[in-house]
């Protein structure tokens, strides 16, 4: 017994404390990770805190009540026009077979490639009177002047609830039709078979079964619709995060700013919570290894064509006329392409983009192998912290950097001056490196998602078996789970590439002197009633946006819609 102890006890002891060891890296790493995306919050909370606004009386008395009444009536027309589209196409595409069905499965998620700035700015050039739809019907009913017919103000609440909801109504539509796919057909043929009704089987069935998946897209598209600013401010819909802007730039009062925000961040905190509640009780569950059901009900003459209609509409409103409106004016705009100052643009928009992108998808990566390898519930909880930063607005965002950076900046410049003599000036918040932080903690979490269902479909007794070939962790990462894991790298790449490239509302916060990207382009030549000078540098981002949106689209109906 004294021999055999001490050959047996060293066997379990290395392998423990390897593991320590390395659960101890990875949360080092997610808790640095964690910790950028809270500092800004931080800041926010500091500032709000301990400023006095001198403006906060008058704030309180004329500018809040107003932006968020407008706020909450914005995002409550978004969530039911947008859920509404989102919902019924998703059941048409999913339940029924009519012409084109399956062109409109991939089709109606277009619109997610036009940011809503531009979509803003392409309405009102549509529907102006000097557009063509005016122009028609002065033309076919003989009206001369816009008194002698009555047309709807696109540049109102009204507007931009439709605008908006026209491009974000695929949030709702992707998140609810993989229900309807998966589940939703199975549950409403046992529901037909025992006499209930078309009708009663949407309302009473699906309805309730897709309303997690509902919640979801209406939450993440009205988190889309709190972070813009450049639409509502062309449309003059003045919400919080205009109030925000304003009330920082044109105000210069950073304190009320950073107060407004924390009621924003407040009002998104409190949407999750919402979204999170009212899907508490429900539990609807897909099995791995359920196959998509390839029979639909036809939909024969006059019904399949609605069918069709209702799926082309949004179609044509969330990307048909941008995309008209954008190429009619980049053909008579050629000459453009020789701009010096949009190819300095588009440079700065690779630059910043590709870094975000990189700098995302290898924190992305690291976290979501972290726990695969390790299992680590600490690592898990720092992982949802890490995803925080989605839920707020660019706007907040940009302020909650801005304030650390400059900090550094200016502690960093005053020590080189007293040392050495030398002024190190705005290393930091005076170059792209703000907007590549910014875009890194908002789209965190979309590229950790991407990455972390990559890594769901790898089974993990593929770690297992190249462990017992005689590979160590880091040999069965480079030669096993890397080449697998290149489609969802890719796609998170994508993902988070295009979406910096669409950011305006941090952007234009945080951007250095002279620095445009193609948004901010964008947006200064519309800022002086000159839209249609800057759209080829906006139909260069929608062509930008096209490309992931396409990618994603084959990748879902690859696995949810094989006929």
């Amino acid at each position: 017994m004294s021999v055999s102890a001490p050959l047996l006890t060293p066997v379990p002891r290395p392998r423990f404390r390897f593991r320590r060891r390395q659960d101890r890296g990875y949360l080092v790493g997610a808790g640095l990770v964690a910790l950028t995306v809270i500092l800004p919050i931080a800041a926010l909370v500091v500032i709000a805190l301990t400023g006095q606004s001198t403006n906060w009386a008058h704030l309180a008395q004329t500018i809040l009540p107003q932006a968020s009444r407008v706020t909450l009536l914005l995002m409550l027309g978004i969530a039911i026009v947008a859920g509404t589209t989102g919902v019924v196409t998703a059941w048409l595409v999913a339940t029924f077979q009519f012409p084109f069905r399956r062109t409109f499965a991939w089709a109606l998620v277009l619109p997610l490639a036009v940011p809503t700035y531009i979509a803003a700015y392409c309405f009102v050039e549509f529907l102006h009177f000097t557009g063509p739809v005016q122009g028609a019907i002065r033309e076919v009913f003989g009206f001369e002047t816009r008194r002698d017919y009555w047309f709807p103000d696109v540049r109102s609440l009204g507007g931009a609830v439709f605008i908006l909801s026209s491009v974000l109504y695929p949030y709702v539509f992707l998140t609810t039709r993989m229900v309807f796919v998966m589940q939703g057909r199975k549950a409403g043929d046992v529901a037909r078979t025992l006499g209930a009704s078309r009708a009663a089987v949407f309302l009473k069935i699906l309805l309730p079964m897709a309303r997690p998946a509902i919640a979801v897209g209406i939450a993440l598209a009205l988190m889309e619709a709190i972070n813009d600013i450049g639409a509502v401010e062309f449309l003059g819909v003045r919400t919080l995060t205009f109030a925000v802007y304003s009330t920082w730039l044109n105000r210069g009062d950073l304190q009320g700013a950073t107060q407004i925000a924390l009621m924003m961040l407040g009002v998104i905190v409190l949407l999750v919570l919402v979204e999170r509640l009212g899907r508490r009780q429900q539990r609807f569950t897909i099995h791995r290894g359920d196959r998509p059901q390839t029979g639909r009900e036809a939909l024969p003459g006059w019904k399949g064509l609605a069918a069709a209609l209702a799926c082309l509409l949004p179609i044509v409103a969330g990307f048909g006329i941008p995309l008209y409106v954008l190429g009619d004016y980049a053909l008579s705009r050629t000459a453009q392409l020789s701009d010096p100052q949009l190819w300095r643009a588009l440079r700065n928009t690779v630059t910043v983009a590709g870094s975000a992108g990189l700098l995302t998808v290898a924190a992305g990566f690291f976290m979501a192998y972290g726990i695969r390898l390790t299992r680590s519930r600490r690592l898990s909880a720092l992982v949802r912290v890490g995803a925080l930063g989605y839920a707020v607005p660019g706007t907040v965002l940009a302020i909650g950097i801005l304030i650390p950076l400059a900090a550094f900046d200016n502690f960093v410049d005053a020590r080189m001056r007293e040392w050495f003599g030398v002024s190190t000036g705005l290393l930091l918040s005076g170059s792209g490196f703000a907007i590549v932080y910014a875009c890194f903690v908002r789209f965190m979490a979309m590229g950790h998602g991407a990455i972390e269902s990559g890594f769901s479909k790898l089974s993990p007794h593929l770690d297992m078996a190249a462990r017992t070939l005689g590979r160590s962790p880091g040999g069965t990462l480079r030669q096993v789970l890397l080449p697998l894991m290149r489609p969802a790298l890719l796609t998170a790449f994508l993902l988070v590439f295009v979406d910096t490239a669409k950011e305006l509302s941090a952007t234009i916060l945080l951007r250095p002197f002279n620095f445009d990207t193609l948004a901010t382009f964008v947006y200064a030549q519309t800022s002086r009633a000159a839209f249609e000078d800057g759209a080829v540098a906006a139909l260069m981002i929608v062509l930008v946006g096209i490309l992931p949106v396409v990618l994603l689209t084959r990748s879902i109906l690859a696995d949810t819609d094989p006929a």
